[in-house]
């Protein structure tokens, strides 16, 4: 009995060498337009699509493998004799393996070159439902989707044949192909036509398994392309733990600007300053909280030289993450073995969305990327900022958008003096970034503070006056803002509100 093979591909890697192999254990091959050009070019024997049809290809290819002989070879049961016998009274013969991939739709429209006529065109409508036929009926049929997959029925067939636990596992991965695929493309099409949807879709291929997840007793796994935004070029495996810090650092300095760094723990600032130079941002985070620092995570929004690198070997860090490296610089980081290293290719604040887990499904928010409106801000008190409060308070802000609630953050001469994370009372938020402060010899006379949300109460506001902030920022919205400004006022301390809330959980 004849044995075919359907190969369809637009990725002709290794394509010959594994049609070789198929002929090699006696099967015929049947190929579309330009899978059959190769191969026939290769000095391979190819049956033309259209010659089982006997219709040819039309509409510019799109449409050449619809139709029942294709697909009637595909599904039709061996074990069953109804679809035998109805097989061979429309001359239909068994395809027992479908090589297909798809169009590639997914890089087309990220290609910020294609037109949309293009990315259209690159929807492929045969591909997945050859796929999908192939992978339903995997009891007879072998579906191949990657060349990754080749050499594993190659052997296989070598050994005697394909294995069923082999079919299975195809199968599996072949409907996740086509369901990744589908998922990328109404993904576009909502956001190209601005057609809303109730539906949120999560479909993101396994990209690494890492030692374990937040504690030994988890696992964890990177799911995505995290490595088109970040090299990890140098030292031990990352963390779990270590892509979460290492995000948050990233997030921050992005928002600060150029030069800035910041240095976390826990996905909270220890320290951030935004300097002339990175070297001068380092120095001056440091000073905020140089114990915290000890096992963190820096990040610089700019290039790392030999000065700064001298300095961060000073230090035990996780990691070192910056948008360039100059080669001296690197010689010297190179000297710190387990230190991981990384590059920033790309910003990643155009995400526009978050989402997290929750029982039955996910919590969905647009990203927390609302900046201060300058124009918009109200100086609510008698005295006002003079151009260096605002300067400091509107890098204080930043930092405290990016501090978990609630979050109080002293601050002077764009650097941090003390950071409050994470407390349940904003008061004790305040009592802790001063204490931070003090601890480290670092005065808060004359400083600025900002408050990630409203004070509810007067009391927080004078624990910071207390500790000597001239200057405070805050969203305001509290139905007791008249008693916080004439506490403000009281103290001759200025004050602005910016309107928008930053809690951060």
């Amino acid at each position: 009995m004849k044995k075919f093979a359907l190969i369809s591909v637009s990725n002709k890697h290794k394509i010959v060498d594994f049609a070789k192999a198929l002929i090699k254990f006696n099967y015929e091959i049947i190929a579309t337009g330009n899978t059959a050009k190769t191969l026939s070019s290769a000095g391979l024997t190819v049956k033309e699509i259209s010659s089982i049809t006997n219709f040819p290809e039309i509409f510019d290819g799109r449409v050449k493998t619809l139709h029942p002989k294709i697909f009637g070879g595909i599904l039709q049961r061996r074990d069953n004799e109804k679809d035998k016998k109805e097989a061979a009274q429309n001359s239909i013969d068994p395809i027992d393996v479908v090589c297909v991939n798809l169009y590639p739709f997914i890089k087309v429209a990220e290609n910020p070159l294609s037109s949309f006529d293009e990315v259209i065109e690159n929807i492929d409508i045969g591909g997945p439902s050859l796929v999908r036929a192939a992978a339903k009926n995997f009891e007879h049929v072998c579906i191949i989707t990657n060349p990754n997959q080749y050499d594993t029925i190659i052997e296989e067939l070598e050994s005697g044949g394909i294995k069923s636990e082999t079919r299975k596992k195809l199968a599996v991965e072949a409907f996740a192909h086509t369901s990744l695929y589908d998922t990328h493309i109404a993904n576009f099409l909502e956001k190209k036509l601005e057609v809303s949807t109730d539906f949120f879709r999560i479909n993101l291929p396994l990209r690494k398994k890492l030692r374990y997840g937040e504690n030994p007793h988890q696992n964890g796994f990177v799911y995505g392309n995290f490595d088109d935004y970040f090299e990890v070029f140098h030292g031990k495996e990352i963390s779990y733990n270590n892509i979460l810090d290492l995000i948050a650092a990233v997030e921050l300095v992005e928002d600060l600007g150029q030069n800035a760094c910041s240095i976390i723990k826990h996905m909270n600032p220890a320290g951030a300053s935004a300097l002339n130079t990175p070297l001068e941002s380092y120095v001056s985070a440091l000073k905020c909280d140089p114990v915290s620092a000890f096992g963190g995570i820096v990040a610089i929004n700019g290039r790392i030289e030999v000065d700064l690198a001298e300095k961060l070997n000073e230090l035990f860090l996780e990691i070192v993450c910056a948008t360039d490296f100059s080669p001296e610089s690197l010689n010297i980081l190179f000297k710190k073995k387990d230190r991981r290293l990384v590059k920033l290719r790309k910003s990643i604040l155009n995400e526009s969305v978050t989402f997290r887990n929750i029982p039955g499904g996910v919590l969905v928010q647009d990203s927390d990327r609302l900046d201060y409106d300058l124009e918009r801000l109200k100086y609510v008190t008698e005295s006002k900022p003079n151009i260096e409060q605002l300067k400091d308070l509107l890098f204080a802000w930043k930092v405290a958008k990016h501090t978990k609630s609630n979050a109080i953050v002293f601050a002077k001469q764009m650097s941090t003096l003390g950071v409050g994370a994470g407390q349940m009372s904003r008061l004790d938020s305040a009592k802790i970034a001063a204490q931070k402060a003090k601890e480290h010899g670092l005065d808060l006379t004359d400083s600025v503070a900002a408050s990630d949300a409203f004070f509810p109460f007067a009391d927080g506001l004078l624990e910071i006056i207390k500790y000597g902030a001239t200057a405070v920022i805050q969203p305001g919205g509290s139905v007791r803002d008249d008693e916080v400004i004439q506490a403000a006022n009281q103290n001759n301390i200025s004050m602005v509100f910016t309107g928008i809330r930053h809690f951060k959980h």
